[in-house]
């Protein structure tokens, strides 16, 4: 059962380390191996402190009932597979649709009852939230531009400054990641009422640590380069954003995906520069990827848990 979660955060970390690091790695301000101790560090710090608030959505604000030990750890598997495979492929996809879509199944195929007010909410913020951190992201870089241009900033002094900024940023990133995610992986876990909460989410939080140590690094080169070029200004924008869109869902308790908020935030940051800037391809398919992601781990799940359940009788 932990260990299902465990895979489920190890996922969330290889697959999303590059939501908090991608754009620092990329435009070169850090190393992977710096950048990935940080999110670490601050991946933790976030499950352990606001990490509830998602956990409690995803443990019985969509399924309204008590889900059996079967019908959680397929979720988790069905879930976590899905982004394994996209992980795979390099395509920063969505572990919160995933672990939604995937719970969603297993209510439906168990009869459960289902609060689909509650689930539009959810797939209405996945629409939203990249929207606002886009437009937020557009608006932060034209701001920067005009200090660029007003103030002299190519000073070495200037430029450690926005260096320490973007660093600052990325950490912020992880942090929302910690406090969105961690209840994601380990949401499910919670429906069964037999682990304290905090044991979940230090679980959740290590987990998602480690996949961003062991795998994270295939992902981080797309969202860093594969969008757009991006120099550290640009960065520091793009990283700032999409933590204050991710951090905002969570304390509502909406699991949100922090990729579409970050590759929401780097095209607000191309657009800036024209949207030739921009490479169509690479978001062409990561959108494929976020809509295959929470249909496939649905279907799945549902079909799964209707055939162990036969194979049980």
């Amino acid at each position: 059962m932990l260990g299902a979660s465990a895979y489920v955060g190890w996922n969330i970390g290889a697959n999303d380390t590059a939501n908090c690091i991608g754009t620092s790695v990329g435009c070169g301000l850090l190393s992977f191996k710096r950048a990935v101790i940080l999110v670490a560090a601050f991946v933790i710090l976030g499950a352990m402190l606001q990490g509830h608030h998602v956990m409690n959505t995803i443990g019985k604000g969509i399924v309204k009932a008590d889900l059996n030990y079967l019908a959680v750890c397929v979720a988790l598997i069905c879930s976590g597979f899905f982004v394994t495979l996209a992980t795979f492929f390099r395509i920063p996809t969505s572990t919160s649709q995933a672990i939604v879509g995937g719970v969603l199944g297993i209510g439906l195929a168990s009869g459960a009852e289902i609060d689909y007010s509650k689930l539009i909410l959810i797939a209405e913020s996945w629409i939203l939230c990249p929207l606002l951190v886009m437009g937020l992201a557009f608006g932060l870089m034209h701001l920067l531009r005009f200090v660029l241009r007003k103030f002299n900033t190519s000073s070495p002094l200037s430029q450690h400054a926005f260096g320490w900024l973007a660093i600052l940023s990325a950490c912020y990133v992880a942090y929302s990641m910690g406090a969105n995610n961690a209840g994601n992986a380990v949401g499910p876990v919670a429906n069964l009422n037999i682990f304290p909460p905090r044991v979940l989410l230090l679980i959740g939080g290590v987990s998602i640590a480690v996949g961003a140590f062991t795998y994270g690094s295939n992902v981080a080169d797309t969202v860093g380069k594969g969008i757009t070029p991006l120099d550290i200004p640009s960065a520091f924008v793009a990283q700032i954003s999409s933590a204050f869109g991710m951090h905002l869902f969570s304390m509502f308790g909406i699991p949100v995906s922090t990729s579409s908020a970050i590759v929401g935030a780097v095209v607000g940051v191309g657009l800036v520069k024209g949207a030739n800037a921009i490479s169509k391809k690479t978001i062409l398919t990561i959108l494929i990827g976020w809509a295959l992601t929470p249909t496939l781990a649905c279907l799945t799940s549902y079909f799964m848990y209707i055939l162990l359940n036969i194979v049980r009788l």
